[in-house]
């Protein structure tokens, strides 16, 4: 039964779709999924590489497949391959009911190409779609990051039918151009003649880090005008991309498709784990709440929201003048925006590199030990 009473319930009948930002096997056997979906109103999950090294490096839970594996002389990759795949299919089934009780927009399972993919187009394609195909579940999502590269490789894999999170979006421009990647392989899928109302995306835009990046520049900056700024940027930021989505799937592009059966690219509000302890816990919640959004938190997050979070409807939609102002007065004092994005891009991608590393190391540890 479905909690209806509790701050997750009311963020969620704003039309906030909760999605929790971690999975492991223990998450997967021991019924916290199932349990995320009752009480704490929790509708989908996002993994990335970080998430799936944490959940190997620690706990018993994949000690049997590992070494499987290890006897059946896989490589270090097929092994990654086949238990992070393992783990998406299990929790796309937990989620198979909200799934069919959405219509297939919520219900989602993300799992990510290979982060060192990222500037290879042809690489991603092929990766997504050999992804998708492992999983083989409809409620899957492959996560291809919104680099120049990622976009053709948006447009392809949208355009083959499959499902996709766009992940490490930081900037407006860049979350202009997915959504017409988004937009461009609707067309495809249309032209091959592919039912697109099957197809469903969500920009995954990062929050918190945004923050992070600008406060730092703005205490080196220094000046009264620079530090009353800071912890603005990344809601701001947010704030405008939903005005810039409501643009984009008003255009007659987007409404044609739509008419045909398309489906927004929803929001996902990326990176919503507060990392100033200054701040409210839940910031990035509270303030970018409005229907037709995700939110995918950390559980420390989620708690927080569960607990305590102060909801006052909709944030977004009147907020977009006051949003651009912020913006202006940071160019005003000095910081430089596409500076800003393009570094947290490239950081990114390497954090990602860095824990898919991990990943592999973790995980030829285990094969090692288990022969």
């Amino acid at each position: 039964m479905t909690d209806t009473t509790s701050k997750t319930a009311e963020l969620s009948a704003i039309g906030v779709s909760i999605w929790l930002d971690d999975l492991s096997r223990e998450r997967i056997a021991g019924g916290s999924l199932e349990a995320l979906i009752a009480d704490r109103n929790v509708v989908g999950v996002t993994t990335n590489p970080t998430i799936f090294a944490a959940a190997l490096a620690k706990g018993q839970a994949y000690d049997a497949q590992v070494a499987e594996l290890a006897s059946a002389g896989a490589s270090v990759s097929e092994a990654v391959f086949e238990i992070t795949t393992d783990d998406v299919a299990a929790a796309s089934d937990i989620f198979r009911g909200v799934y069919d009780g959405t219509a297939g927009v919520d219900g989602r399972v993300s799992i990510e190409v290979e982060p060192g993919l990222a500037n290879d187009a042809a690489g991603t394609i092929a990766q997504a779609k050999q992804l998708w195909a492992k999983v083989d579940r409809p409620n899957a999502m492959i996560k291809i990051p919104a680099t120049v590269e990622g976009l053709e490789a948006i447009t392809e894999v949208i355009g083959a039918g499959i499902s996709v999170n766009v992940t490490l979006i930081f900037s407006l421009e860049r979350h202009r151009a997915v959504i017409r990647a988004y937009l461009a392989g609707l067309e495809k899928a249309q032209a091959a003649g592919i039912d697109i109302s099957t197809i469903h995306s969500v920009a995954s835009f990062f929050v918190s880090r945004v923050d992070t990046e600008i406060d730092k520049r703005l205490e080196a900056i220094g000046t009264p005008e620079a530090l009353a700024l800071k912890s603005k940027a990344g809601v701001a930021n947010a704030q405008l991309a939903y005005q810039l989505f409501e643009q984009e799937f008003a255009t007659e592009q987007a409404q044609a498709l739509l008419a045909a059966g398309g489906n927004a690219q929803r929001p996902l509000w990326a990176s919503t784990g507060v990392k100033d302890p200054a701040l409210p816990d839940t910031l990035y919640v509270t303030e970018l709440a409005v229907a037709g959004v995700v939110n995918t938190m950390p559980e420390k997050t989620l708690e927080a929201t569960f607990d305590h979070a102060p909801l006052h409807g909709d944030a977004v939609t009147g907020s977009y003048a006051e949003a651009q102002g912020v913006l202006d007065a940071l160019a005003a004092v000095g910081v430089d925006y596409d500076d800003v994005t393009d570094t947290l891009e490239r950081e990114g991608v390497e954090k990602f590199i860095v824990s898919w590393n991990e990943l592999l190391d973790t995980v030829t540890a285990a094969l090692e030990a288990a022969k």
